[in-house]
């Protein structure tokens, strides 16, 4: 038995001149945008064009790449690690596929196809399930699976926003975070913490799109397992990048409000798992400039899971139960997690996936 796991990403540029190309590659998605093909292709070359030296700069505060490959490689070996040492039988294998960068999904299938698997399951490093995230990568998976004649039995996870060893994981981190936030405070100090989630244009959200769901369904699992359960919180949504109305409020505004009520603030990235410029950049200096500007008492950054045992631990149990369930689609409840009221959610739109 040889067992392939591919983890599925966002993807990120690894050079300076890769900048432009990567984010092209992101707004021309029809999952991101949706208009027609001869629209989106001058539409995202505009999108790209209009924001690209800020994007240079920001990069440029990260060395001008992005980390996420090498911390999903990091991620992808510390669970091939764990599933060999706890079953050597699955011969496991971890693969990983980025939507918009190098590996694309085409050149992982190539290395695939060498080492010859018996069974192969698509793993997405994004909790929540989303067409724009998610459903993009499968869509891409499918399309360049058909085009190299890849049949082999698959298994597809669609979301684990709920997952019990998840949750302890992420918990875990934001509840260590709260502790060095209080021994950085005077005591007494008002603390409120911001679920801080990538967001998303309503329109998305309208047709049937679970992600704002999961998002605040993670949340209020996360709250249930801290020590202090009742702490001020609520959800907001960073990095919009069109100009239609999108899930509010903003991180922004909510860090804008928490300066109003003159409240400390812990900013937790529920929606990613690696650090990237969204975390590294958005959330570490630009948010923190503007908190510190407008006079919000202190600001702090929960640590995202990147290979934190406790996140690899999570994933190497939902990989062994989603092998358990057989080829097709699964969730980490096994069948349906999401409301069906969520029609662009997997279980809707393709409920035989593979």
């Amino acid at each position: 038995m040889k067992t392939a796991i591919i983890l599925f990403n966002l993807g990120g540029p690894d050079a300076p001149e890769s900048i432009d190309k990567f984010r092209v590659n992101l707004f021309n998605d029809p999952a991101i945008i949706g208009a027609p093909f001869f629209i989106r292709f001058w539409l995202s070359r505009l999108i790209a064009a209009s924001s690209a030296k800020a994007a240079k700069k920001n990069y440029a505060l990260i060395g001008s790449r992005s980390p996420l490959l090498d911390i999903t490689r990091t991620q992808a070996l510390a669970l091939q690690n764990r599933l060999n040492a706890i079953d050597g039988a699955l011969n496991a294998k971890c693969f990983i596929a980025m939507r918009y960068w190098h590996p694309f999904a085409a050149e992982t299938i190539a290395e695939l196809k060498a080492f010859a698997p018996d069974q192969i399951l698509l793993l997405p490093l994004y909790p929540q399930f989303s067409t724009t995230t998610t459903g993009s990568s499968l869509n891409d998976w499918r399309d360049q699976a058909a085009k190299a004649g890849l049949t082999v039995p698959t298994t597809t996870l669609c979301c684990y926003y709920e997952d019990p060893a998840f949750i302890k994981s992420l918990a875990g981190l934001v509840g260590e975070t709260i502790a060095e936030a209080r021994a950085k405070m005077p005591p007494g100090t008002k603390l409120r913490l911001l679920f801080s989630a990538h967001g998303l244009p309503e329109s998305i959200i309208e047709k049937g799109d679970p992600y704002q769901a999961q998002i605040e369904a993670t949340t209020a699992a996360v709250m249930s397992h801290l020590a202090e359960p009742l702490l001020e919180h609520s959800v907001c949504y960073q990095s919009r990048a069109t100009p239609v109305k999108w899930l509010a409020p903003s991180t922004i505004d909510a860090i804008t409000q928490a300066a109003r009520d003159k409240i400390a603030v812990l900013l937790i990235p529920i929606a990613f798992v690696s650090d990237h410029i969204e975390t590294l950049v958005e959330l570490d200096i630009e948010n923190a400039e503007l908190a510190h500007g407008l006079g919000v008492p202190f600001y702090f950054r929960a640590k995202v899971q990147n290979a934190d045992p406790g996140f690899i631990a999570a994933l190497a149990a939902l990989t062994r139960n989603a092998l358990t369930a057989g080829p097709g689609l699964c969730s980490f409840k096994t069948t349906r997690a999401c409301d069906a009221r969520h029609k662009n959610c997997p279980w809707t739109k393709y409920p035989h996936a593979a």
